[in-house]
């Protein structure tokens, strides 16, 4: 099998280092082949997705992706962003995963994602007007709500779908199809909630959720919400799934360059993104256990700075790499 890594800018090759040595101890049969991508691809050749780094994706069985993001591409014509949009437009990943768990809280958001307000037109018009346009198909929703009630079932089966059905129209699209999948899973208790009152009982309560599916947007902000109900964007992994292909692999946070270079940057967002890969990129669900359980104790033994210790990023990942 083989994974291609896009170690991405600022910390990205930093941590993504830590997360192809943890690979190498867990899956050394697995080969593992660099590409450029973001900001270094653009100062490279000019464009964030480069013709062969895509090429490379498509045929791998997994893409283990560091964070992008480069302060010196901030309103530029071309930003490391856009390549992001673009790999998960052409690998056709729909269906986002968030995993967030702590202290009796462990939630998974399932955020639709190559569709609505991020991938409709958008433009400014003559008299200075800025328009962004929401569209779902029937199509785009049933697959990601058909892939929310499957991991529903393997988990303690209720799944909760958020939109804002009493404003807008796609979400009244989102609500009727949702219901009409619903049909297919009669062992999985289905709940709506509109977007406004999830966000305040996630914040308040997320021990109340099991599984929750929702669009683009509105995953984009709950899911970051819920890393911080659960300890904070640099802990908190995602996978990104289609039905054909490899799948993406990330953490939620970005590149942090201001601290890139100082040895201080936490992996253990990546290292949990690696998790998902072995379990859902390459069907090793005991190794993504093992590792999760290493980042854990890791965690607790050798905390680095952002969770109140002195460790660096060297420390973390030997502590990791022991446990394994």
């Amino acid at each position: 099998m083989k994974i291609v890594c896009l170690p991405g800018d600022g910390i990205g090759p930093e941590v993504s280092a830590v997360a192809i040595r943890a690979l190498r101890l867990l899956a050394p049969d697995v080969e593992v082949e660099e590409r450029p991508f973001g900001a270094a691809a653009i100062r490279a050749g000019g464009d964030p997705l480069p013709e062969e780094t895509l090429a490379a994706c498509r045929a791998a069985d997994a893409v283990l992706k560091g964070p992008i993001g480069d302060p010196e591409f901030d309103g530029a014509d071309v930003r490391p962003e856009q390549g992001l949009l673009r790999l998960r437009a052409e690998l056709d990943v729909y269906a986002n995963l968030r995993p967030a768990a702590r202290d009796g809280v462990d939630l998974l958001i399932v955020r639709e994602l190559v569709g609505g307000l991020y991938f409709g037109a958008s433009g400014v018009r003559d008299d200075g007007t800025a328009f962004d346009t929401c569209e779902y198909t029937p199509a785009q929703v049933e697959r990601v709500a058909r892939r929310a009630f499957e991991l529903a079932r393997g988990r303690r089966r209720h799944l909760t779908s958020i939109d804002k059905a009493n404003v807008l129209e796609t979400s009244r699209l989102w609500r009727r199809v949702v219901n009409e999948v619903a049909a297919d899973y009669p062992d999985v208790e289905l709940e709506h909630m509109l977007v406004d009152n999830a966000a305040m009982q996630i914040a308040s309560s997320p021990e109340q959720f099991d599984v929750i599916v929702t669009e683009n947007m509105f995953g984009d902000i709950l899911s970051d919400l819920a890393a911080a109900v659960t300890g904070g964007l640099g802990l908190a992994p995602s996978a990104s799934l289609g039905d054909a292909g490899p799948g993406v692999f990330e953490p939620v946070h970005g590149s942090a360059p201001d601290i890139a270079g100082r040895g201080v940057a936490n992996p253990a967002a990546m290292l949990r993104s690696t998790a998902l890969l072995l379990e859902h990129g390459l069907g090793r669900a005991a190794d993504a256990r093992r590792l999760e359980h290493a980042v854990d104790a890791a965690l607790k033994t050798t905390p680095m700075p952002d969770g109140g210790g002195h460790a660096t990023t060297l420390a973390f990942a030997d502590a990791v790499a022991a446990r394994l």
